[in-house]
């Protein structure tokens, strides 16, 4: 008898699974921009501000393959693209509201221990 490994066993608990999916620097934006309505590459683009084209053309990709959200071609020219969040991205972007909530509570105490730290950096170099 060949057993299969259990998925679940991969995990250490439930926040090592979530991080596996929103892994990456963009993710969680583009989840919460996503959260707002479907929304074409080039609005997604310039929401993500800083993110190169191949770089979210594959965390797009990955996040499609996951489950997280739909891309819909409608097969038009010129060419119109929409990605969308599933059942399971829309659960998911949910989950990560309170972490938004949180940054715009503290966005300033942020800004100021990044600073901190960033001159710190800046004179150990």
């Amino acid at each position: 008898m060949i057993s299969t490994p259990d998925p679940i066993a991969n995990f250490t608990c439930g926040l090592d699974a979530t991080l596996r999916v929103i892994s990456g620097k963009w993710k969680p934006l583009v989840l919460y921009f996503l959260l707002q309505g479907p929304n074409r590459y080039g609005e997604l683009k310039r929401a993500v501000r800083g993110v190169s084209d191949k770089v979210l053309i594959q965390q797009l990709k990955e996040l499609e393959a996951d489950g997280i959200l739909r891309r819909t071609d409608y097969k038009e020219v010129p060419p119109r693209v929409d990605y969308s969040l599933t059942p399971l991205g829309h659960s998911l972007a949910q989950a990560l509201a309170p972490l938004c909530t949180w940054g715009t509570e503290n966005m300033a105490e942020v800004a100021r221990v990044l600073a901190q730290r960033e001159a710190w950096s800046a004179g150990k170099g």
